[in-house]
Formats: structure tokens, sequence, C-alpha cells
């Protein structure tokens, strides 16, 4: 059982920089993706970026060139997925999820989200 905790977020300008980040805790995630999801007001969950399993970084064509994706591999049992998101807008708004998919199960496993608010 993986359990992932995001924190981080909140309310930013237009243009402006915020890093949210992903807490998980398993013994050994080196068999899973991780990655991000988001979901805006009135809108459906939207796939933002995975690392995979390789240290392969895939992105949305929404936020290609503005976020970026990263991962701590902590020597103890717990491991933190980061997202750096640059040059903000305010379609950006959403709710992030972080996600830990394996790849021998493919069961995935969700944070509770975290508000990201892009607002002047």
């Amino acid at each position: 059982q993986v359990q992932l905790v995001e924190s981080g977020g909140g309310l930013v300008q237009p243009g402006g920089s915020l890093s949210v980040s992903c807490a998980a805790s398993e013994g050994d995630l080196s068999e899973y993706d991780m990655g991000w999801y988001r979901q805006g007001p009135g809108q459906e969950r939207e796939w933002v970026a995975t690392l995979d399993v390789l240290g392969n970084t895939i992105y949305a064509a929404s936020v290609k060139g503005r976020f970026i994706i990263s991962r701590d591999n902590a020597r103890n049992t717990l491991h933190r997925l980061h997202l750096q998101m640059n040059r903000l807008k305010p379609e950006d708004t959403a709710v992030y999820f972080c996600y830990a998919r394996s790849i021998i199960t493919t069961i995935h496993y969700w944070g509770q989200g975290t508000q990201v608010t892009v607002s002047s």
C-alpha cells in the first residue's frame, strides 16, 4: 500500500512560480511510475506530467517548458516527488493530485490533492 500526501500549493499571481510536493511512504518505489494530474473547477481530471521508472519525464503540451517534475530517492522509506511550476497562468488553477502507478500490477495510488490558484 502506497500512501501519498501532497504539500505546497496556494495562491500565486500570473507569471509567478510555485512548487508542490508529494511525500510517499513505501518500502520500494523503484517499480512505480509517479506523476501529477490536476482538476480545474468544473473540469475533468487532466494528466500533467510523469516521471517513469527509467527516469524519463513526460509533460502535457499545456505545461511543457513551464513545469518541471523531479523526484528524491531518499535513503529511508520516505520518497518525495516535486512539481516546479513556472510562468503560471490562470488556467493552471486546479487541485493537483500526485499519483504512483505500479509497473508490475498497474494499480494507481492517489494523494488527496492540493489547491493551486493563479490569480491577480
